[in-house]
């Protein structure tokens, strides 16, 4: 995983940061992303993409990249942000302000499918958290501190089992949503477009219905 790296490195760049953000498909709470600068040549073992990886893998992993990374920075952008600005802005602002964060500048970028809003030279790499080690670390940083959040969120509003679905459309948190209806942290366009499909899906036949549970 750190052929992008090399290349990088070979340009003469060696303060390469990777950018992950975690959140962006979520019906509830924050978008959290994570820039992270490894030593060059460094070999992070076991790193993948953080959704591939037990909670007790990233939790270590998270420990390893906090202790031995040049430079780890996160960054936020809430609910009233995201449902002002658009997630795909709000997912691009909290990756700014986790490379904004970073205790050194980096040269150069790696981001995960996106572009930061910074006059950095970088490269956005598709299923980056797959296929670079500085992404994945990224990843693991930004998905281990939203989960921890979302732990939080979860003792404010037990009924909707945050810790467990971490905000997503899960059939269990859309069941929640109908008997409840939303918190102040849910993202009310998201909501919407849910609760939509959920009015559909009633008056489809038991075919369709399947089908859209997938979704």
């Amino acid at each position: 995983m750190l052929e992008y790296e090399k290349e990088v490195w070979e340009q003469g760049f060696s303060l390469v940061a990777g950018i992950d953000e975690v959140g962006r498909g979520c019906l509830f709470g924050d978008v959290v992303a994570a820039a992270v600068i490894l030593p060059q040549g460094y070999v992070l073992e076991g790193v993948n993409d953080s959704k591939k990886l037990s909670e007790k893998k990233r939790d270590a992993l998270y420990e390893q990249i906090m202790s031995e990374a040049l430079a780890v920075g996160v960054g936020i952008v809430d609910v009233d942000k995201i449902e002002a600005m658009n997630i795909k802005q709000a997912a691009r602002l909290a990756m700014k302000q986790a490379v904004e964060q970073l205790s050194q500048v980096p040269d150069y970028l790696l981001v995960d499918a996106e572009k930061v809003d910074l006059e950095i030279p970088q490269t956005a790499i598709i299923h980056g958290d797959a296929l670079s080690q500085s992404i994945a670390a990224a990843s693991i940083i930004a998905k281990v501190t939203r989960d921890r959040m979302c732990a939080d969120w979860d003792e404010q509003y037990p009924e909707y089992g945050l810790a467990v679905h971490k905000g997503y459309a899960t059939k269990h948190h859309r069941e929640m949503l109908l008997r409840y209806g939303p918190t102040a942290l849910h993202r009310k366009l998201f909501i919407r477009k849910v609760m939509a499909q959920l009015e559909e899906k009633e008056t489809q036949p038991q075919s369709e219905q399947f089908e859209l549970d997938f979704i």
